[in-house]
């Protein structure tokens, strides 16, 4: 819960403050008294009348009522001054920028937990231990600088590292990028980032709403809450990029599939945050370079037109636009004529529009107007640098200009942070973002056209709900292969007819009702071919024979499966059940090729169709499943609607753990489960 005086408060106490600003107290006292907060400031110090000019109570309990308080005292002593806050000074907001806590260990943890019970019990928001403060245009309670351009429609950036908060500030202020307000939530004992999602949400529609939200997430304590947040803002028309660290795979956990052995906790996280459409971005300079691309305009399209003075960065950003999926079209010799007579001889204005070194602020405004009235681009990008020999400061002014009165949005590349520094300086406090190096521009144009807007289907549901239900009552587990060929059928996916036999003459008589050609498959061991377990292809009862003797001497053998031949495509659909998130289920190239190419794509449930298809369309061997070489392939349509009914059953039965459908085969629109691993 956040609560307003987190937001606008009308008083601010600094407990533990200082003359000395180069403690956190000093200079969480000098932030804020010489910031914009305009509300009432006490300092607590027992050694002082007055401290930066403010006058210092010796203890809180002399304090009057205070609505936000900021601690820098030793964790030891947060918990009786925050009890005296709460109870006496009805303080409702509590920031600690003290450590020593949880990261120190076992009597650290109990402290915030004590902590977080009062903050509960009086209704009361607890941010930190451990952060940098909080800050937005109305005040700055944080002890570190830099303090960024705070705007109310600049950028929410929400972080659980105080350090990394303050390096993400800094290379934000390096491209312009403004804030509307700064959340460091520390080791999050009471308020974690998905709590201050929540309250964006909540209060978004206002004028204090961000254009955007960034977010740097060292843990996702809360997923399903995560979730909804975060697809309702961006159903408001909020944008939302995050760096989630912490993505190599401790590993090692046993697993009884092979969805189970590949599937990951990172994995997860991806598959959340393409749920909730956040862009996920792996650095700090790339999350502030989507967050600058994002405080533009949305981009329409793909298509992009490069204006520029310089011809080798407009070639360099052409090459990762065109590279990446985006496209700089051809403007034709026709359409662009008009153009040329005003610019200097030797320019081009094919796409990149080149108007040499020597090109003016005037031709420059001149190309914008035109480019801003053509059908084939999307959205302008203008490079313009300086060789130190004149003032850009006209040709800026332009941009500016352009930026706010046309109707593609225009990004800007301006690689003269030397030479033209000044002029650089008046464009960003005019409003401007830049960009100083074209690839990074066109890196971060790429995720913001990457971004997929969050299914609105209906949920898959299990027609046969009750039914599954009481099969698998009571079972706990690997599910007996009878009982996972039974849930196949009442779940909707087609499988070869089968028998599992006990004795040889049992095998016989199997053979006769299916018919040949068969497969012969040991039951009991989860990884069949690993201990030789499937045999194809058997034509005949001497072969029925001999083979049931041989898989049913293999060791945890709990009988032999005699089914029908399949022959075509092997795909697989597999799920695995990750704590606090749900199920992933994930689909790909079926058999040994699972393993061995490891060409998966995943989905958190639940899937919906055209989520199933994006994840079948984005495979490497996506063009196996559509057909090659003559050799027929699989309708997509069938494959996802195959995912769909596995996600409906898992919304029926969370408890299934892990579950393997590998391989199904076909071909056309038939596509059947050839074995199936299911564990509760």
């Amino acid at each position: 819960m956040i609560t307003p005086q987190l937001v606008d408060p009308k008083s601010i106490v600094i407990v533990g403050a200082s003359d000395n600003i180069e403690k956190p107290g000093g200079k969480a006292l000098y932030n804020v008294k010489n910031g914009t907060f305009k509300g009432d400031i006490y300092a607590v110090n027992p050694k002082k009348e007055t401290i930066q000019g403010i006058k210092a109570y010796k203890d809180v309990s002399d304090l009057p009522q205070t609505d936000l308080a900021i601690l820098a005292i030793p964790a030891t002593m947060c918990v009786p001054n925050v009890k005296v806050l709460l109870e006496e000074k009805g303080t409702k907001t509590v920031i600690i920028l003290s450590a020593g806590f949880s990261e120190m260990g076992a009597e650290g943890k109990r402290l915030e937990q004590e902590l977080a019970s009062m903050a509960d019990k009086h209704g009361a928001t607890l941010i930190g231990p451990n952060c940098i403060g909080v800050m937005n245009p109305l005040h700055q309670s944080v002890f570190t600088t830099p303090i960024p351009k705070l705007q109310w429609d600049g950028a929410t950036l929400i972080s659980s590292s105080g350090a990394t908060c303050v390096f993400i500030m800094e290379s934000a202020l390096s491209k312009g990028l403004p804030f509307s307000a700064v959340y460091s939530v520390g080791n999050a004992a009471h308020t974690c980032v998905e709590d201050v999602l929540e309250y964006v949400n909540e209060t978004y529609g206002t004028e204090r709403s961000p254009r955007t939200v960034l977010m740097y997430i060292e843990s996702i304590k809360k997923p399903l809450k995560f979730l909804k947040n975060a697809r309702e803002l961006i159903e408001k028309g909020c944008r939302i990029a995050a760096v989630k660290s912490g993505t190599s795979d401790a590993g090692g956990r046993a697993a009884a599939s092979h969805t189970g052995a590949m599937l990951n906790s990172d994995m997860a996280v991806d598959a959340l945050f393409r749920k909730a459409g956040i862009i996920r971005c792996n650095s700090r300079g790339e999350l502030t370079a989507v967050g600058a691309v994002l405080q533009h305009a949305p981009l329409k399209g793909k298509r992009i037109g490069i204006i520029t003075h310089a011809g080798g960065p407009a070639v360099m950003l052409t090459d990762v636009l065109s590279n990446g999926g985006m496209d700089v079209p051809h403007l034709p010799d026709d359409v662009m004529a008009p153009l040329l007579p005003e610019l200097f001889e030797g320019s081009s204005v094919s796409n990149p529009v080149d108007i040499l070194s020597t090109g003016t602020a005037e031709q420059l405004d001149k190309c914008i107007t035109f480019c801003d009235k053509l059908d084939n681009i999307d959205g302008m990008v203008v490079i313009f640098g300086s060789p130190g020999l004149f003032s850009n400061a006209d040709a800026y002014a332009v941009i500016r200009k352009q930026q706010k009165k046309c109707k593609k949005p225009i990004y800007t590349v301006l690689p003269s942070i030397i030479n033209a520094k000044a002029e650089m300086d008046v464009f960003v406090d005019e409003g401007g973002v830049f960009f100083e190096d074209e690839a990074v521009l066109g890196h971060a144009l790429l995720k913001e056209t990457g971004f997929i807007a969050p299914d609105a289907e209906p949920d898959p549901v299990l027609p046969n709900e009750a039914a599954v239900k009481e099969l698998l009552q009571g079972h706990k587990g690997l599910v007996p292969t009878e009982q996972g060929m039974k849930l196949l059928d009442l779940t909707g996916i087609k499988r070869p007819m089968n028998r599992i036999v006990n004795t040889e003459e049992h095998a016989v008589k199997a053979a006769e009702e299916l018919g040949f050609p068969l497969v012969m498959k040991v039951v009991g061991p989860a990884h069949k071919s690993e201990v030789g377990g499937v045999i194809l292809n058997i034509t005949t009862m001497e072969a029925v024979r001999t083979n049931f003797k041989k898989l049913n001497a293999i060791e945890c053998a709990e009988g032999v499966e005699l089914c029908q031949m399949e022959y075509g495509l092997e795909v697989f659909i597999g799920v695995k059940k990750e704590p606090g998130f749900g199920h992933l289920i994930t689909c790909g190239l079926g058999g040994i090729f699972v393993e061995v190419l490891k060409d998966i794509q995943y989905a958190l449930a639940p899937v919906h169709k055209s989520e199933a298809l994006r994840m079948i369309r984005s495979l490497k061997s996506y063009k196996m499943i559509q057909g090659v070489r003559g050799k027929e392939g699989i309708d997509e349509e069938v494959f996802a609607d195959a995912i769909c009914k596995v996600s409906g059953l898992l919304s029926a039965v969370p408890e299934i753990e892990e579950m393997d459908l590998n391989p199904l085969m076909g071909h056309g629109k038939h596509l059947a489960a050839v074995d199936v691993v299911i564990k509760l």
